[in-house]
């Protein structure tokens, strides 16, 4: 895939995964729409963008908002008559046991990163039908293959977003519309800091495993390199990775390693 004459809107391209797949498209020289809550950082990121040669245009975003939502589609659609590739990064990840998290916080979770990726694609998909073209790429997690000890819901929204999005790349091949779905491991991003607690506030700590997690720019290399060869499905990370072909072939083992996880 040409990437040069692509429109590419990128959700949490603030910082992280996210800010990594904006610097590393950008030697592309595409056309970028930079969303995420925090306008400061993305204004930073859209400058280093436009010194790699990028065209950018950032809209502010907060994808827990309907209303936000329409105001951003309604921006992009009166300034590009199209949208050719999605990337639906924004996300929160959960440092808490289900036991203790009031159901406040796991709709919070299920919003932000199922429901808001599911709004935005659907704001995208009319124009990629009638133009019969369009890659929609879903940042989902190794925990969206497997469930995990301290984020039943973050797991929970990870698989929705693996079932909600297998299913559209079904219904859309007529349409030449294509899904890549990511499901990275540990990357050296502050995800963990970002984390909720039990009571939905900032975790603020950094997991040691995610601090020798594989570096964001590595990782949307290997994002990008799916996009252009129209991956399906992939993984992203380091040894990590090895849990998921664990509980796909030796479920017996998996449920006794997870079990033996210490909740952190």
């Amino acid at each position: 895939m040409n990437f040069s004459d692509k429109i590419i809107w990128i959700t949490g391209a603030s910082s992280g995964i996210g800010e990594a797949l904006a610097i590393e498209w950008s030697t592309y020289k595409p056309t970028l729409i930079l969303s995420g809550r925090n306008t400061e950082k993305l204004e930073t990121v859209k400058t280093r963008c436009e010194q790699k040669g990028a065209n950018c245009l950032v809209i502010p975003l907060d994808i827990t908002i309907r209303e936000s939502i329409d105001g951003a589609a309604e921006k992009i659609f009166s300034t590009f008559d199209r949208v050719d590739i999605l990337v639906n990064n924004s996300g929160i990840s959960q440092r808490s046991l289900a036991i203790e998290t009031p159901i406040e916080v796991d709709r919070k979770i299920m919003e932000t990163n199922f429901f808001g990726a599911v709004a935005i694609t659907k704001k995208v998909l009319p124009s990629m039908s009638k133009n019969k073209f369009g890659h929609i790429v879903v940042i989902s997690s190794i925990v969206g293959k497997f469930g995990f000890p301290v984020r039943t819901a973050y797991s929970a929204s990870k698989h929705a977003l693996q079932g909600f999005f297998e299913s559209l790349r079904a219904e859309m091949v007529s349409d030449n519309i294509r899904v890549t779905i990511v499901s990275p491991g540990r990357i050296h991003t502050n995800i963990s800091i970002n984390s909720v607690d039990k009571d939905g506030n900032k975790y603020g700590v950094m997991d040691p495993g995610q601090a020798k997690g594989m570096p964001a720019d590595v990782c949307a290399k290997k994002i990008i390199r799916a996009v252009r060869k129209y991956k399906k499905d992939i993984l992203v990370g380091r040894s990590e990775l090895l849990m998921a072909y664990i509980r796909k072939f030796l479920p017996v083992l998996y449920y006794k390693m997870s079990s033996k996880i210490k909740p952190v």
